[in-house]
């Protein structure tokens, strides 16, 4: 449900169907795999059997005596240049710590090598056919063992660039101070400290990477490809294979699921030089295994949180410490890292002194990359677990310390300025919070007040409640960029270009929304294309939760111009100034004249002064508003077994004017739910020698429809001035609350505080019988 907005829109705020919403009923509309696959090359990677190791030989000769075998790929016969495989804005702060196929494997799954086939069958039997010769190095498999004195250096290698210490395994070090913490500390009545601890975790998206690759008319490389990042992909797949972009036109076709994982360029790279090396199509797809192994996860985290408050509840210092574990490369290691403190620290902006101080480390363990949330879920976990318990050391609710704390309209951090993902310097208030009334509304409907501390019980179950608030962003200040093309036709209906990726978020259907909102017309006026970077105008892609907010101010500036020049053309046609006319249902309205969009059209493109009714225009932010979010959740707990079973979860959001009020809270849904899993069931099990022991959904445990408890959504309507019909993000911001939500309810309900996810009945049952033991230490 959304609370009514304060501008009177007529499309914008209104749940209208998504633009391609009856084709995919239908099945029509394409995926990667979907295309006729006749004459491709299938292509099958070899990952290694070794967390470390050198490459002394590979023998090829046997896998190129199989039939149907085309090409074998290794570190011999491909480009060596390094770069990185995330996908961001140039110049791109990750490392540039990774080659094709390198002499060096640092994880098991790593690539060695490839083979292109005619067949599927044939491709796997050259894999097997292949030869290597390993020459075993000791392997790192822990942030501790990365960090200790005389460790494995798992980058020695002279040509990477961009790490911060890779003598050390450091690959990113932070270190932010905001005014004195030991000051703040002393001068504190009460302060508390915690450290927790997240897990390895994977995407799981239902389509795994995928690319198809071909030649067309001109011998130009196209890729289409399962990706968040078109424009991002050609850079990087034109700097590896050392081609000009101008070579490359990358297609984003139907995309099943992303979530962070393909904003990364894993296949691109190895499909397009198939490709180029033998004029044919090439195919590859990672299996749900690969997908596992070698694609990408969640960076697991260590972070301990101190907090110094007052006798009253004012926080007067914070002080954050997080190691990040970012496996053996170092794709997103500074940004996520940073992100941790950037998207946290700001939320109790009360407290006059922090220290944010993080190191990321590689390890010989599975790569992690971008996955929603970035960094922010794994700092909440612990911001939220000691924010409880400093609650409980002053006898305070925990809402209403939140409340002493909390950011409000008009205030800045300068977090904002000395952490965030933009530009060094850029500093922001905040414009739009409705987070109190989050947090009444969602107090009131999880039955804060009744159940609170009540421990009711049902046999072995005990009931609990538990809350936690949260902020995120909406893009990338002064780095992202957003552009889109708006041109009418003659029947007075519009071409929506835009480089923004829709992967199933909607963001098709918002754009088209916004666009509609300033034409005067319905969303289903406005033909979309998106994602192909010949067609479409640039953008950075779907990450940092900048599509509606960046994207969507491109194209509200981009119908904003083409409503002039139709405005301008129709003043000649019914003899009005500009101003006193105004477009409204597929018309130009004036006092005395109403006339329909498609005539003004013609006119301009058959009659007078002939042109064609077009713009183009950009975004670049300036600020990145946060979306605010009050959680709350009901669980029982079963203290004869652990088992910890969500039986509510209310969700209150701040994320200004909801385009499309419906689609709003499906993304929140899908967040709470992704976190639900992270914070219950979802961990990769990992060997003593680093592989991964569970690489299938079977043993991999995501919710299904009959895990979800009951969810409440609720939009409180706010209006962001810097947003596009003062709307902010809302994608990410949901899938923060499930950890420190369930933490604090599984505390109220039997009294143990858990730092270390997930919450799996092994671990709870354990807590609980220390807490036992501890009690009463001679039972």
């Amino acid at each position: 449900m959304s609370e009514r907005a304060r501008e009177p829109f007529v499309v914008v705020g209104k749940s209208v169907r998504k633009v391609d919403g009856v084709g995919l009923v239908k099945g029509k509309p394409k995926f990667v795999a979907d295309v006729d696959l006749s004459d491709v090359l299938h292509v099958r990677i070899l990952g290694s059997p070794h967390a470390h190791a050198r490459i002394v030989s590979i023998d090829t000769s046997a896998a190129e005596r199989i039939p149907g075998v085309v090409a074998v790929l290794t570190h011999a016969n491909t480009p060596a240049t390094r770069h990185t495989t995330a996908g961001q804005g140039y110049p791109e702060p990750s490392p540039y710590d990774t080659r094709m196929f390198d002499t060096k494997v640092r994880f098991v799954g790593d690539r060695v090598a490839a083979v292109a086939a005619e067949t599927e069958e044939a491709a796997e039997k050259a894999l097997r056919a292949l030869r290597v010769t390993y020459e075993e190095l000791p392997a790192v498999l822990s942030i501790d063992e990365a960090r200790a004195h005389g460790a494995p250096v798992i980058h020695d290698e002279g040509d990477s660039t961009g790490i911060y210490d890779a003598a050390r395994n450091i690959v990113a070090d932070v270190d932010i101070d905001v005014g004195d913490v030991g000051r703040g500390f002393a001068q504190s009545a009460v302060t508390v400290e915690t450290t927790c601890e997240t897990q390895y975790a994977q995407h799981t998206p239902i389509e795994t990477h995928v690319v198809h690759s071909l030649l067309d008319s001109d011998d130009r490389l196209v890729l289409r490809t399962s990706t968040q990042v078109p424009f991002h992909a050609r850079r990087i797949v034109a700097q590896t294979l050392g081609i000009p972009i101008q070579r490359i036109r990358v297609i984003k076709p139907r995309v099943g699921g992303g979530f962070g994982a393909k904003q990364e360029v894993l296949l691109e790279d190895i499909a397009g030089w198939v490709t180029l090396r033998t004029g044919r199509p090439a195919f590859v797809c990672l299996s749900r295994a690969e997908e596992f192994v070698a694609a990408r996860t969640r960076h697991p985290m260590r972070v301990r949180v101190k907090l110094g408050a007052n006798a009253d509840g004012v926080l007067q210092a914070i002080e954050m410490e997080a190691t990040s574990n970012t496996g053996a490369y170092g794709a997103h290691g500074l940004t996520v890292l940073a992100n941790t403190g950037s998207k946290t620290l700001p939320l109790y902006n009360k407290a006059e002194n922090a220290h944010f101080y993080g190191q990321a480390v590689y390890t010989n363990l599975p790569v992690p990359g971008a996955y929603r949330g970035y960094g922010a879920t794994q700092g909440y976990f612990p911001l939220e677990t000691a924010m409880d318990e400093l609650a409980e050391r002053l006898g305070l609710d925990p809402i209403e310390l939140r409340r002493r704390n909390h950011i409000r309209v008009g205030e800045g951090s300068p977090i904002f300025e000395k952490l965030g993902e933009g530009r060094e310097g850029v500093s922001q208030t905040v414009k739009s919070c409705e987070l109190e009334r989050c947090l009444a509304v969602g107090a009131e409907r999880i039955g804060w007040r009744e159940k609170r501390g009540t421990r009711r019980r049902e046999g072995p179950w005990v009931h609990g409640v538990g809350m936690s608030i949260m902020m995120q962003g909406s893009g990338i200040p002064q780095i992202d960029m957003a552009a889109a093309t708006i041109k009418m036709n003659e029947d007075g209906s519009f071409n929506l270009l835009v480089g923004a990726t829709d992967i199933g978020t909607g963001s098709d259907t918002i754009l088209a929304q916004i666009a509609a909102e300033v034409l005067g017309v319905p969303a289903s006026r406005m033909i979309v294309t998106s994602s192909d970077t010949d067609l479409t105008p640039f953008d950075v892609g779907a990450y940092a939760s900048s599509t509606t907010y960046v994207s969507g101010m491109a194209v509200e500036r981009a119908a904003g111009k083409v409503r002039e020049q139709i405005l301008s053309v129709a003043a000649a046609m019914c003899k009005e100034p500009v101003e006193n006319l105004r477009l409204l249902e597929e018309h130009v309205v004036g006092p005395a004249a109403r006339v329909p969009l498609a005539e003004v059209c013609r006119r301009a493109m058959y009659s007078s002064e002939q042109f064609q009714i077009a713009a183009t225009a950009s975004c670049v932010p300036t600020e990145s508003p946060p979306p605010f979010l009050a959680s709350f959740a009901e669980v029982a707990v079963d203290v004869e077994t652990g088992r910890v079973k969500v039986v509510r979860y209310v969700a209150v959001a701040d994320c200004g004017v909801p385009i499309n009020p419906l689609m709003a809270e499906g993304q929140i849904e899908g967040s709470i739910v992704n976190g639900l899993g992270y914070a219950l069931t979802e961990e990769m099990l990992l060997s003593s020698t680093g592989r991964v022991r569970n690489p299938s959904l079977f043993d991999y445990k995501i919710p299904g429809a009959l895990d979800v408890p009951a969810l409440d959504v609720i939009l409180v309507g706010s209006y962001e001035p810097t947003g596009p019909m003062g709307a902010k993000s809302v994608g990410e911001i949901g899938i923060n609350g499930p950890m420190p939500t369930i933490a604090n309810a599984i505390y109220d309900a039997v009294g143990v505080r858990l730092h270390e996810t997930p919450f799996t009945p092994e671990r709870v049952l354990a807590a609980i019988r220390r807490e036992a033991a501890e009690r009463c230490p001679l039972a």
